[in-house]
């Protein structure tokens, strides 16, 4: 049945990406030459089999080549800016594939955000938060995707073959959506585009404030170094934060992880029953943060029922889905085998996997507290 499935897939895929690609070229064809769209179809009914399905294939390698070369442009457009800024490089990620400096060395890890096509993290400057710039980091990004599409626009003058002008084409298209999706300021779900952030930090000291503390925490937890273990002052909640704002809800949601670095599992899990209570304003993924958090200081805590109700369908799979990517889903995943299977030896055995595998983490200082949580609740049901 499995394999049915992914053939029907393969198979409506293909039968799909034929369509848009027939739509998508005939309307460039008729935007940008005398010829009529009747004309087209016409033209297009009398196209000779093979040569229709070689630019059929070329449009389609075309495609997945423009994406990851523009995808790759955008992330090293916010790199090239923030390290113009007097940011310092923390990593740089396109789809799953992150380049990190660990122990001075340049070293490649798998790690994947939801939503997300690349990264860059930088590390602000050791300046006070309002001298902190944060504009041209944020529009790095924008401008080397405007670059690449000036820099291609003249070849079009060019002689050039069908298919490298076929090629060109879905490249400026490509380039073209990304720059608008970035670069008029919008919102999905509470997640700012590049040019949305800049009109929040813009508007919101508060939001930068966040982003700096997120930055800086994000660095840290690279080098090693656990939560609990960074200056107290850096989490301090705000009576008026925004929890519409991705920078700002940060500060109290790193504030209570800290909490549960520290073992503080009332406190953190108080903390995290607030967060919660503020679900529909946070962004989707935050949102899934802090139910497993919550899900960890209940069962921790000794509230069952209250981890049993949180933990549905939908969480369980975000579970097992980053749970090779995100330590901390190992540990979430040891405390449910612990206290809800009442499972020992699945649960020693989910730590000591990670203990096998600490070092594929990409934020070590996390998972080193993630093992000492672990160890711990263990320790504690012999």
């Amino acid at each position: 049945m499995k394999s049915l499935k992914t053939i029907l897939g393969l198979l409506c895929g293909f039968a799909g990406g034929l369509a848009i690609g027939t739509f998508i070229g005939g309307l460039i064809i008729v935007l940008f030459t005398d010829t009529t769209f009747e004309e087209f179809i016409s033209k297009y009914y009398q196209l000779d089999f093979a040569v229709g399905a070689v630019a059929f294939a070329v449009g389609i390698v075309s495609l997945l080549i423009s994406i990851f070369l523009l995808i790759l442009l955008h992330e090293a457009g916010h790199l090239v800016c923030g390290l113009k800024s007097g940011y310092s490089f923390v990593s740089f990620r396109i789809f799953n594939l992150t380049l990190l400096k660990e122990n001075g060395r340049m070293r490649l890890k798998r790690f994947s955000v939801a939503g997300t096509g690349g990264q860059c993290l930088l590390c602000p400057p050791d300046l006070p938060v309002d001298r902190i710039p944060t504009t041209l980091y944020n529009l790095g990004g924008i401008i080397a995707n405007l670059v690449a599409l000036l820099v291609v626009l003249p070849l079009f003058r060019l002689d050039l073959s069908p298919f490298v002008l076929e090629f060109l084409i879905i490249f400026c298209f490509v380039d073209i959506i990304i720059l608008v999706l970035n670069g008029i300021p919008m919102s999905h779900g509470n997640i700012n585009n590049d040019a949305g952030n800049v009109r929040l930090l813009r508007h919101r000291p508060e939001s930068k404030h966040g982003l700096v503390v997120e930055l800086r925490s994000n660095a840290l937890l690279q080098a090693g170094v656990r939560p609990k273990d960074m200056p107290a002052e850096w989490f301090e909640i705000r009576h008026d934060t925004d929890y519409s704002s991705p920078f700002e809800v940060a500060i109290p949601i790193m504030a209570a992880s800290r909490l549960v670095d520290m073992e503080q599992y009332e406190d953190a899990h108080r903390a995290f029953e607030e967060l919660y209570s503020h679900r529909t304003e946070i962004m989707g993924l935050y949102v899934k943060e802090i139910q497993c958090e919550l899900i960890y200081t209940a069962l921790v805590t000794g509230r069952f029922e209250r981890a049993r109700t949180l933990l549905d369908k939908g969480i369980e799979t975000y579970i097992d889905t980053y749970r090779k990517s995100m330590s901390s889903k190992e540990r979430i995943a040891c405390a449910v085998d612990l206290y809800l299977k009442e499972d020992y030896n699945a649960a020693y055995a989910t730590y000591e996997k990670l203990l096998k595998n600490r070092k594929r983490y990409l934020l070590q200082g996390e998972t080193d507290s993630d093992l000492a949580l672990m160890k711990h609740i263990l320790d504690r049901s012999k």
